[in-house]
C-alpha cells in the first residue's frame, strides 16, 4: 500500500513519514507532500491508498483537497489533521467520507489507529470486488462467449498445453474430455438470406438451440458460429457406444435438425460431419478437412447430410499449420510484439524445413504470407514496404529470390523483420521527443498558470501516468521535478536581473503565497530569496 502525509509545515510531514512504524501496517511507501498541489501531482502518477493530511494550507485546504480526490477515486481513504477542534470542518471531512479527524499533535495510538481502520476498509471493500464469488458470477455470464472463443481459437489452429486445457474445460464448466468427438459444420441456406440484415443471429441462435436439444439426448454439444459463416458443433457422446451405431445417431440426428428447422424456421441446411477424431489435437484437422468437402463436394447443392470421407488428393495433407494458425504474424506485428513475432517466423520456417523442404510451392506460400503481413504493417503505419526496407530487399521479393528456398526466405523473412523493428523504434522514440519538447515549450510559457502534470497531459492528450513515464524514459526526470526546476532556474534569473519584488516574482513562476515561495526557495538554496539576491548584487 501507498500513503501520502500533506502538509505545508515540513516538519510535520517529516516526522510523521519517517518517525512511524508504517511498515507494521503493511504501509510500503510512504509519499512527502508540502501542498495540496503537490499531492495531487503524486496522485497523478502514483497508485495512493490514503491520504493524511492538514486541513489549513496555502493555495489549497485539506476539505478542498478531500473534495476532489473524492471526484478522482472514491476508494482513497483520508484521514485529516488540524490544530483546530471546528465543529464545521468536521461536518465537512465526514460528508466527504474521511475516515477520521484528528487534532494536533495525534498520539501514535490515535495516528496508527486511524490508518489500521482505512487499511481494513480497503480490504474490506477491495475484498468484494476480487472476491472469488464475484469472480464466479461475473465468469458465468460471459460463459457463452469465453466458450465460443475458445473453440474459435482452436479450430484456427491456436494450441494449448493439456493442463491448460483441462482448466479451460472446468473453469468454463465444458464436460468435454480428451479422447474421440465429431465435428459438424452447418451451413444455413439462401431461405436465411431475407435475415441478413435484421435477425439474422436470432435465426443462427435457434438452430444451435435445436441442435442441442436433438444432439444433447446422447452427446455433449459446443457450438459456435465460426468465420466462414459455417455453424460448428463439437461433439462428443456422453457414453461408449459400437461405432455402427454412434454413425447412425450422427447421421439421424442431423436429419432430424434439417427436418426441425425446416418446420419451424422454414430454411433448410446442409451439413458435413466428420469421421471420429481425437480431442483437442485433430481438430484443427478436421476442421479444415470439413471446409473442404463443403468447398469440393457439397459446393451449391443444398440440403445435403454428408459424412467426410478421404478426398482424392488429401486436400487435409500438405497445410502448413505454424504460419496459419493464431495469433497471426499480422496481428503481432500490429501489437509492437516483435519477439513473439521472431518466434512466430522461426517456427514457422522450422515447419518448413521438417516437412517441406523440398517442396517450392510450400515455400512460396508461407513468403507470401509473410511478405503480405510486412506490407501490411508498413501501409497501416503510413509508409512503404520499399520504403522501410530499401531497393535491395524489394528486388529480392519481385523477382522471386527471397521465396526460392527456405534458408533464402529465412535470411530474408528475420532482415526485413529486424528493419522493421528498428525503424519502429526510431519512431517510438521520434514521437516521444516530440511530446517532451511540446511539453518543455508550454511549460515555459505558462509557468504563471496551471502546469501540474493532469493540465499537461490534458495538452497533449495523454493520460497523466502515461506522460509521465514517457517523459522520464526519454529525459530522466520526472514532469514535476522539470517544473519546479525551471521555477526555481526562473526565479534565480528574475532576481538577479529584475528589480521585482518577490511576491510579483513568486506570482510570475506559479506559486500563488509567496510565503510558501520563499519557503521551498530556501529549502532549495539554504537562503530567502531576498538574500540570494542581496548575495549576487554586484558593487
Amino acid at each position: 500500500m501507498q500513503m501520502i502525509i500533506v502538509d505545508d509545515e515540513a516538519h510535520w510531514v517529516d516526522n510523521l513519514s519517517t518517525t512511524k512504524p508504517w511498515h507494521t501496517l503493511g504501509i510500503e511507501t510512504v509519499h512527502k507532500a508540502y501542498s495540496a498541489q503537490e499531492a495531487l501531482r503524486i496522485l497523478d502518477t502514483h497508485p495512493i491508498d490514503i491520504i493524511i493530511s492538514d486541513v489549513l494550507m496555502p493555495e489549497m485546504t485539506g476539505i478542498e483537497l478531500l473534495e476532489i480526490v473524492r471526484e478522482r477515486d472514491k476508494r482513497i481513504k483520508c484521514i485529516i489533521l488540524s490544530g483546530y477542534s471546528d465543529f464545521e470542518y468536521t461536518k465537512e471531512a465526514l460528508r466527504n467520507q474521511a475516515v477520521d479527524y484528528l487534532l494536533k499533535p495525534p498520539t501514535d495510538q490515535e495516528l496508527l489507529g486511524s490508518v489500521k481502520s482505512a487499511i481494513e476498509q480497503l480490504e474490506a471493500e477491495w475484498g468484494t470486488v476480487s472476491s472469488h464469488e464475484r469472480t464466479l458470477h461475473i465468469l458465468r455470464e460471459n460463459l457463452p462467449l469465453l466458450r465460443g472463443q475458445l473453440l474459435l481459437s482452436t479450430l484456427r489452429g491456436e494450441r494449448l498445453p493439456a493442463e491448460e486445457w483441462e482448466r479451460k474445460l472446468d473453469s468454463y464448466e465444458l464436460p468435454f474430455r480428451f479422447g474421440e468427438c465429431a465435428l459438424m459444420l452447418v451451413r444455413m441456406e439462401e431461405e436465411f438470406g431475407q435475415y441478413r440484415n435484421k435477425g439474422h443471429h436470432l435465426m443462427e441462435y435457434a438452430i444451435m438451440n435445436i441442435a442441442e436439444e436433438i444432439f444433447g439426448e446422447f452427446a455433449y454439444v459446443w457450438g459456435v458460429k465460426e468465420e466462414h459463416g459455417y455453424l460448428a458443433f463439437l461433439l462428443q457422446f456422453k457414453e461408449e457406444l459400437p461405432a455402427a451405431r454412434k454413425e447412425t445417431n450422427l447421421e439421424k440426428s442431423a436429419m432430424h435438425l434439417q427436418a426441425k428447422v425446416k418446420q419451424y424456421l422454414k430454411g433448410s441446411l446442409s451439413i458435413v460431419m466428420t469421421e471420429p477424431f481425437l480431442f483437442p489435437g485433430n481438430l484443427p484437422d478436421r476442421y479444415r478437412h470439413a471446409l473442404a468437402y463443403f468447398r469440393q463436394i457439397v459446393g451449391d447443392e443444398r440440403e445435403f447430410v454428408i459424412r467426410a470421407g478421404d478426398l482424392d488428393h488429401g486436400v487435409s495433407q500438405g497445410v502448413l499449420d505454424v504460419i496459419h494458425s493464431p495469433p497471426s504474424l499480422k496481428s503481432l506485428l500490429e501489437a509492437g510484439r516483435w519477439e513473439s513475432a521472431e518466434e512466430k517466423l522461426a517456427e514457422a520456417l522450422a515447419e518448413l524445413d521438417g516437412k517441406w523442404s523440398d517442396s517450392w510451392e510450400h515455400c512460396l506460400e508461407a513468403g507470401y504470407l509473410i511478405a503480405s503481413s510486412f506490407t501490411h504493417y508498413c501501409h497501416r503505419n503510413g509508409y512503404t514496404l520499399e520504403g522501410a526496407l530499401g531497393r535491395d530487399d524489394i528486388e529480392l521479393l519481385r523477382s522471386g529470390e527471397s521465396f526460392s528456398s527456405i534458408g533464402k526466405l529465412r535470411s530474408w523473412s528475420f532482415g526485413a523483420l529486424g528493419k522493421l523493428k528498428e525503424r519502429s523504434s526510431s519512431e517510438v522514440k521520434d514521437n516521444r521527443s516530440v511530446y517532451v519538447k511540446k511539453i518543455q515549450s508550454f511549460v515555459e510559457a505558462n509557468l504563471h498558470l496551471d502546469v501540474s502534470l493532469r493540465a499537461l497531459a490534458d495538452h497533449v492528450n495523454l493520460h497523466p501516468t502515461h506522460l509521465s513515464k514517457l517523459y522520464k524514459i526519454e529525459t530522466g526526470e520526472g514532469v514535476s521535478d522539470f517544473v519546479s526546476r525551471l521555477r526555481m532556474e526562473m526565479a534565480c534569473h528574475k532576481l538577479i536581473s529584475t528589480d521585482k519584488k518577490v511576491y510579483e516574482i513568486s506570482a510570475d513562476i506559479g506559486y500563488l503565497d509567496p510565503a510558501y515561495f520563499i519557503k521551498v526557495f530556501k529549502k532549495q538554496f539554504g537562503m530567502t530569496p531576498q538574500e540570494y539576491r542581496e548575495g549576487h548584487q554586484t558593487t
